[in-house]
């Protein structure tokens, strides 16, 4: 019985780590995630799979069930350039561009699929302060966003304005040197934790030209948040609502200017789209991986289940579609760097199918386990669990299929 425990027990190690072997043997060739980079990508790819095997996969189902905020493993993540990766070297970040992104939300999320697609909305947020703030903006805020001595939070959905973003009701009245913020944000990622808002909320009219972008600071007047929201995953990243009362924001805080909120908004937004559908790759490949090791321990009927045909061809579809996802999301990425014209379509496509598909291959993974995939003790559970919200934030996969569609439709 002691024997059979101890067996148990290194495969339920294994199962949480997967990629410690993994990174030092090599990658199955078919799936190898290096295909294609070049010398420097494989560098700081291996990096982040070494970093996601040692630093977060030991931690990944501690901080799912006691719901940890893991600070100090994603400031150690700041020091390797993870805090602000593709944001400009003159503030602190690494300057990669969004494959080089892509490959390393990818390698990360293998370690911990939450803490990961926290990293990347923090990425997101600095990005747009680089982009579109001023010097001072950027200077004042970028450095300590990139050693992620503080963290940002990216506040655009409210309780009333899902899909249909450009309807939001959060207004912010100028009076003389400062703004006055009054309304809600729901479903915020580090809300309560993090040291800058990046808020969207309306200082015009109706629809999307009305909008503007203010950063709002932690420990701002008027400044305040919901309780601590219990999800189904994404547990290692606190989700409350960001409430505005009378929230005095100084007009400094403008991000670009009036009425060109909306605009900074979408361009966050396509670059988060190739951040999430990464972190649903990573996902899946650890997946692809234990569904693989499943198979050639676990026997049924006098036989190793790698034995069985159809689990086999199983398999071989998981890994045919994460091969297909990452095609399609590296190809958007480097879409969204060129800034070619069918770079919004094709960010939207890889969301879509990545998300949906990566979801399938973990739960599919899962099956595979039987029982087993259904315990906490296995790591397979968690990957469904994290990646299932990527098909409904930054933009809901139905909103995908509106995007493209009309891409289509309205082409002349």
């Amino acid at each position: 019985m002691a024997a059979v425990w101890s067996m148990s027990r290194r495969f339920i190690i294994r199962s949480y780590n997967p990629f410690v072997n993994s990174v030092r043997r090599g990658f199955s060739s078919c799936i190898d995630p290096s295909d294609g980079l070049t010398d420097e990508q494989k560098e700081f790819q291996k990096v982040a799979f070494d970093f996601a095997a040692n630093e977060m996969a030991p931690h990944m189902a501690e901080w799912d069930q006691k719901e940890i905020f893991p600070v100090k493993t994603m400031q150690k993540a700041a020091q390797l350039g993870f805090g602000g990766i593709y944001v400009s070297p003159d503030v602190g970040g690494s300057g990669l561009s969004r494959l080089d992104t892509s490959v390393i939300f990818e390698a990360l999320s293998t370690g911990c699929v939450s803490t990961t697609a926290y990293i990347s909305i923090h990425n997101m947020c600095a990005w747009m302060i680089d982009t579109f703030g001023s010097d001072e903006q950027r200077h004042k805020f970028c450095p300590d966003l990139c050693t992620m001595e503080k963290f940002a939070s990216y506040c655009l959905t409210e309780p009333g304005s899902g899909s249909d973003a450009a309807s939001l009701l959060t207004s912010a009245q100028q009076s003389g040197d400062h703004y006055v913020l009054n309304g809600s944000k729901a479903f915020i990622s580090g809300g309560g934790e993090a040291d800058v808002y990046v808020v969207m909320c309306r200082t015009g009219g109706q629809g999307p030209k009305g909008i503007s972008c203010l950063l709002v600071e932690k420990g701002s007047p008027g400044l305040s948040f919901g309780k601590k929201e219990k999800k189904v995953g994404w547990n290692s990243q606190p989700t409350r609502a960001v409430i505005f009362e009378d929230c005095v924001v100084p007009v400094e805080n403008l991000l670009g200017e009036e009425g060109q909120g909306f605009s900074i908004a979408m361009k966050g937004l396509n670059g988060g789209r190739i951040n999430i559908a990464s972190c649903s790759l990573g996902a899946a490949h650890a997946c692809v991986h234990l569904a693989r090791d499943h198979l050639l321990v676990r026997k049924q009927f006098g036989e190793s289940l790698s034995n069985n045909q159809f689990l086999q061809f199983k398999l071989a579809e998981m890994a045919t579609r994460l091969m297909a996802s990452r095609l399609l999301v590296r190809e958007a990425a480097t879409a969204l760097q060129q800034n070619r014209a069918n770079a919004v379509s094709l960010c939207s496509m890889a969301k879509l199918f990545a998300t949906d598909e990566c979801f399938n291959i973990c739960n599919q993974a899962l099956q595979m386990h039987g029982g087993y995939g259904y315990l906490k003790d296995y790591a397979v559970q968690q990957f469904v669990r994290d990646i299932r919200v990527h098909q409904i934030l930054e933009g809901t996969n139905e909103v995908m299929r509106m995007i493209i569609s009309r891409n289509l439709l309205t082409e002349s």
